[in-house]
């Protein structure tokens, strides 16, 4: 526990790094943009349908289609942030492994095409997943639960995936989460509750790959699998690197 509380903080201490910043203002103005769009579609797209026409009862549904809009966006919100914010997370890797882990080599990383082809894969699985969740906002008691675990379970993976394939395979990276999987929905969790509260929200993307590099390097230390540093004199490095985190 103690180690996924030393990434989050160092998550959030990421932002005060002049690299990252920038990623944060265009995380926040693509978000910002995207978050309006959807609330103008979710809304024009319910006041145009008329439930019922007569007069007073239509301009309660008016009223109910604006508070729908708000709730929808709202519940939509988490998904457009997640893909947002994994079109970035690159920059804010390179930007974490800089600043705290220098005598590392350069990562491979991610194409654009890679990169846009996880965000769409991620966008359609989490917005399909929450729908599901939808009518389960019915039974307040589950509702919560089931939303955060889910959303912290996504997270997770995404952002754990992103930093680990950056430096090792496909198939290790996988192993690796599934090594630590139960650890990586607990801050998962944390992360999708900082989606849930407005302005830092918009944050969180940032501040999860941050911790995600940190968690990739603290548990790939011993690893040995990395393609970019299998050799002895950078595994050892690796290790000296981990255990000063």
């Amino acid at each position: 526990m103690g180690g996924l509380i030393s990434a989050f903080i160092k998550g959030l201490s990421q932002l005060s790094d002049p690299k990252t910043r920038g990623v944060v203002w265009a995380s926040i103005g693509w978000t910002g943009l995207i978050f309006v769009l959807t609330w103008v579609g979710i809304w024009v797209g319910l006041k145009v349908t008329t439930f019922i026409a007569i007069g007073w009862l239509e301009v309660f549904f008016d009223f109910l289609s604006g508070a729908g809009a708000v709730v929808l966006t709202w519940f939509l919100f988490p998904p457009v942030v997640i893909a947002v914010g994994s079109l970035l997370l690159e920059r804010v890797a390179v930007a974490v492994e800089e600043r705290h882990y220098p005598g590392l080599p350069q990562a491979k990383g991610q194409t654009m095409a890679e990169g846009i082809s996880a965000s769409v894969r991620l966008l359609g699985t989490t917005l399909g997943l929450n729908l599901l969740c939808l009518p389960l906002m019915l039974v307040p008691p589950i509702f919560p639960f089931v939303y955060y675990t889910l959303n912290g379970y996504l997270l997770s993976r995404e952002y754990f995936e992103v930093a680990a394939t950056r430096r090792l395979r496909l198939s290790d990276a996988k192993a690796l989460r599934g090594k630590k999987q139960t650890s990586l929905t607990i801050i998962g969790v944390a992360y999708a509750f900082m989606l849930t509260i407005p302005l830092v929200n918009l944050l969180t993307p940032v501040v999860a790959t941050a911790g995600m590099v940190h968690l990739f390097h603290r548990w790939n230390k011993d690893h040995g699998s990395d393609e970019n540093s299998g050799t002895p004199e950078i595994s050892q490095q690796q290790k000296q690197l981990g255990n000063e985190q």
